[in-house]
């Protein structure tokens, strides 16, 4: 299972069915789950904590210590969820003293060359295509979909089922279940084909599609669209959502079609 030309720290702790190609390094403090396969040339460093039947592809670095300089080397942790593929030359760092960990969920798909920094978190069944870099404290919710040379600001927020097209840059938080595209980053509709095939009915589309009317498209600013969403539109569990992430927003959100002050959360 083990090939003799991988080096394992002897307080790493592997379950016996991980198998490991040769050239990989597996440093001290760290545990592998059931079933998880890593390639060769892989660095497994402190910290890493990865869960079952995972893949790991040659040349990936996991758990290195953070790009922080106020990094004093604490004890801080990756976490890796079950089912997670992690693509080649992919990079993902340990947390600081802020969370103590980077945190990536199950069935995600991390492939090639992808960065995640410091004291991130993705949700569950995520997608971050190739070279998609992630400073540090970004909170990514389940099912989004990041592609491909996307570049995300520290301490942005991007919601649930969301997609961002590829070349993006982002520097204000992206609420859920929307389309986001356009440089400064846009609301371009909402992700109704994402929605389709994850079991969401016509009729819940709709009633997100109400929501971001009256955010993006008529013109109002933030604080007026939250108050008409939340007095004037049935309440579902989805409006709930982007009114708690749009009120719950640091940086405030990306811009509308014709919104000239959507930062403004008040």
């Amino acid at each position: 299972m083990i090939n003799p030309l991988t080096y394992i720290h002897p307080d790493a702790k592997l379950h016996p069915t991980v198998k490991i190609d040769p050239f990989t390094v597996i440093h001290k403090n760290v545990t592998i789950g059931e079933g998880t396969w890593i390639g060769s040339n892989v660095t497994i460093m402190e910290g890493a904590r990865i869960g079952k039947h995972c893949r790991i592809f040659p040349g990936a670095v996991l758990s290195a210590i953070p790009q922080d300089l106020k990094f004093a080397g604490e004890q801080t942790e990756v976490f890796i969820g079950d089912n997670t593929t992690i693509r080649e030359f992919v990079t993902i760092h340990r947390g600081t003293k802020d969370k103590l960990k980077t945190v990536i969920g199950n069935n995600c798909l991390i492939m090639a060359y992808c960065h995640i920094a410091h004291d991130c978190f993705v949700g569950d069944h995520c997608i971050l295509s190739n070279n998609t870099t992630l400073a540090g404290h970004i909170t990514i919710g389940e099912y989004a979909i990041l592609a491909g040379l996307t570049a995300v600001h520290q301490f942005c927020k991007i919601g649930t089922h969301s997609f961002i097209t590829g070349g993006s840059l982002v520097r204000k938080d992206v609420p859920p279940f929307v389309k986001a595209a356009r440089e400064p980053l846009s609301y371009v509709g909402v992700n109704s084909i994402g929605l389709k095939r994850r079991g969401y009915s016509l009729e819940k589309i709709n009633q997100i599609l109400d929501v971001y009317r009256v955010l993006y498209v008529r013109g109002y600013s933030v604080s007026h669209a939250l108050r008409i969403i939340e007095t004037q539109l049935p309440a579902t569990d989805e409006r709930d959502e982007i009114l708690t992430f749009i009120r719950e927003s640091n940086r405030g959100i990306m811009k509308g079609y014709s919104s000239k002050s959507n930062d403004d959360i008040s």
